[in-house]
């Protein structure tokens, strides 16, 4: 894995962008892309409603058939579903262009029938179509089908953000499985916790401030050195008195033993 942080931002008067896709990822590269001031030429989708939706946002054309596509765009933005992302590989032909998927778990090579110079641009984020984001902050794991497609696509990426990755596949499948982890499994986590307070009528935002203790803790290193708690205490009657809370809740006591094991294993 190789990071890089880049100072400034390349030129983007010059460079057109189609986006396939108009979901919450590509709706946010549109605009990260359209405010570093790349022309957005076309908007992909299926849905041509949501093509407009998105290309009056970013002044493009929106088309809702492949087939009008127009092939004079310097850079193709894939950011659709893994299943669309093979469908559009075997119809899709653009082989002078830059060709990109945002896919974290589909390998490289699905572009290779599109064009010689393909890549990937994943970030392991969270994205929500209407809630903004600071794009200069934003993770962005690049690969690129050559070392010449590499570097081209590292300066464009660096027009979204400074904060870029050199990812080969087998780090990007590590990288997404342990994103899944620090997002979608915690704020599970966290949902639950909110039913529980909600069912004793009790504010969940009286938790905030400890979960935002909680991800402080990522500033200290070693994130099992900094696990409190009764499972990490041993402290059986507490853990024991939980574990009766939640009899009537098999599936959530049965999480909560395996979460107190792994635990008490570091």
């Amino acid at each position: 894995m190789r990071k890089t942080n880049t100072s400034q931002q390349s030129p983007s008067d010059s460079i057109t962008v189609s986006i396939i896709g108009s979901g919450n990822v590509a709706t946010h590269l549109a605009l990260a892309l359209h405010a570093a001031g790349c022309t957005i030429r076309q908007v992909l989708s299926r849905s041509f409603e949501h093509a407009q939706m998105l290309a009056r946002r970013v002044g493009a054309q929106p088309v809702n058939q492949w087939q009008r596509l127009d092939e004079d765009a310097g850079v193709y933005l894939l950011a659709v579903s893994d299943d669309a992302l093979y469908d559009l590989a075997l119809d899709l032909r653009l082989p002078d262009a830059l060709v990109i998927h945002t896919s974290g778990t589909t390998p490289l090579s699905v572009l290779k029938p599109v064009s010689r110079r393909h890549g990937v641009l994943w970030s392991p984020q969270t994205f929500v179509r209407d809630i903004a984001m600071d794009y200069r902050r934003l993770p962005l794991c690049i690969e690129g089908s050559s070392p010449a497609v590499t570097d081209d696509l590292e300066r464009f990426a660096s027009l979204i953000s400074p904060c870029l990755y050199r990812l080969d596949y087998s780090q990007r499948l590590r990288a997404h499985l342990a994103a899944v982890w620090v997002s979608n499994f915690v704020n599970a986590l966290n949902a639950t916790a909110q039913d529980l307070m909600q069912q004793a009528g009790l504010d969940f935002d009286m938790l905030r401030p400890l979960a935002e203790q909680t991800l402080h803790k990522w500033d200290y290193g070693n994130l099992w050195l900094q696990q409190t708690g009764p499972a990490i205490r041993r402290d059986e009657k507490t853990l024991n008195a939980q574990r009766r809370q939640l009899a009537d809740h098999p599936e959530l006591l049965r999480l909560y033993d395996q979460l107190t094991e792994l635990i008490q294993q570091h």
